[in-house]
């Protein structure tokens, strides 16, 4: 992998040398590395001292100030490297050994850069992927709210900086994709409201393949498209004074609760939390149909394990006058047990263009308090 503005041309016969300690300042201060690549080895992996991006930019940083040809990186593949200021590649354990070998063996050991890696794509990236970094629910102080909603590019994003640019990472990389695909959908749909536009971004998300399992607290209703929300279908709307009504009972702070059951998974959001499933919970939801005015819709379930989900009605009927629909959402525990949050969907579908699909998190539970292990 390359970083930085190290411009591709083939070269040979480039000094290899070897540093251990993981590349600490110590280490390369005290050596003549100006011209040569750098092997970044440490005795005992995995390199910890360049286990993390950050510290490889530091080490990057260094070498590039000590006029070093390059660095070969010897860590477990733990993703994308950061942007670095030599020619930086990437390496395993077992490539290592073999560079190693040869770097004790010779004298003069050599490096060649030939012509430039190719970008791969389809079936066989392992993409998209949920960065180290990036914020996971559950949400501590509000565990009837699924987070985060959805999930933009925040990965080597190149970015203004001063008077300049760079290619940054970081959540707030990810935030201009998601305010502007946001602006875009205002722009098209001026009278929607925020409500509306948050429940078109979630429910017309694309789910792609992932290197782990993940679920919604990594990913949300998944990764933003920008062009699925214009025609979203429905949309899950919500009153601006209902949140006042839920947050004022949320917060004792704020006052006395005016609600009978103030339970935040009650607000009418694209997504649906039970953190406190014993027997049973109905939960209801309200949608809008913005897309063809008669139109059909099915509900189709995945049930997250070990709870039985029923929506009723099934089916909802839009026309000219009915554009409107309220239904119901019944968890029902199969499992006494004292488990963790499991996952599943519901998604209403047209049998045409519209498939509006919101995640569901579960957590069964026996005692109202309990510290998860996990």
């Amino acid at each position: 992998m390359v970083g930085g503005n190290y411009r591709y041309q083939k070269r040979t016969d480039i000094n290899l040398y070897s540093v251990h300690c993981s590349c600490s300042a110590e280490s390369i201060n005290c050596t003549n590395v100006a011209g040569k690549i750098v092997l970044c080895d440490d005795s005992e992996p995995p390199a910890r001292a360049v286990a993390a991006d950050g510290c490889l930019h530091d080490v990057a940083k260094r070498l590039n100030e000590a006029k070093a040809a390059g660095v070969i990186v010897a860590r477990p593949p733990l993703g994308l490297l950061a942007t670095c200021q030599v020619l930086c590649v990437n390496v395993d354990k077992g490539r290592r050994a073999k560079i190693l070998g040869y770097v004790r063996s010779s004298r003069f050991a050599s490096f060649s850069l030939g012509e430039p890696g190719i970008n791969i794509v389809g079936s066989e990236v392992m993409a998209p992927r949920v960065a180290a970094f990036s914020s996971r629910g559950p949400s501590l102080l509000f565990p009837q709210l699924i987070k985060p909603d959805i999930t933009a590019p925040g990965v080597s994003i190149l970015a203004a900086v001063r008077d300049s640019y760079e290619f940054l990472s970081g959540t707030s990389m990810a935030c201009p994709h998601v305010s502007g695909v946001a602006a875009v959908l205002k722009a098209v749909q001026p009278h929607w409201s925020p409500a509306a536009i948050k429940s078109a971004l979630v429910t017309t998300e694309a789910n792609g393949g992932v290197r782990k399992l993940a679920d919604p607290f990594d990913f949300g209703g998944g990764q933003i498209d920008p062009n699925r929300p214009s025609d979203p279908g429905l949309i899950y709307d919500v009153d601006p004074k209902d949140y006042f009504k839920y947050f004022h009972c949320s917060d004792d702070a704020l006052g006395s609760c005016d609600l009978v059951d103030h339970h935040l998974y009650h607000l009418n959001l694209p997504s649906i939390s039970i953190p406190d499933l014993k027997a049973s919970v109905t939960v209801f939801r309200t949608v809008t149909n913005v897309g063809d005015t008669n139109s059909t819709y099915k509900a189709v379930v995945q049930s997250p394990p070990g709870v039985k989900v029923t929506v009723e009605p099934s089916l909802l009927q839009f026309d000219c006058t009915q554009t409107v629909h309220t239904f119901t959402v019944k968890f029902t525990s199969l499992q006494m047990v004292q488990g963790g949050f499991t996952f599943g969907s519901l998604t209403w579908v047209d049998g045409g263009k519209h498939s509006v699909r919101i995640p569901l998190a579960v957590r069964v539970i026996i005692q109202d308090e309990f510290s998860e292990t996990s």
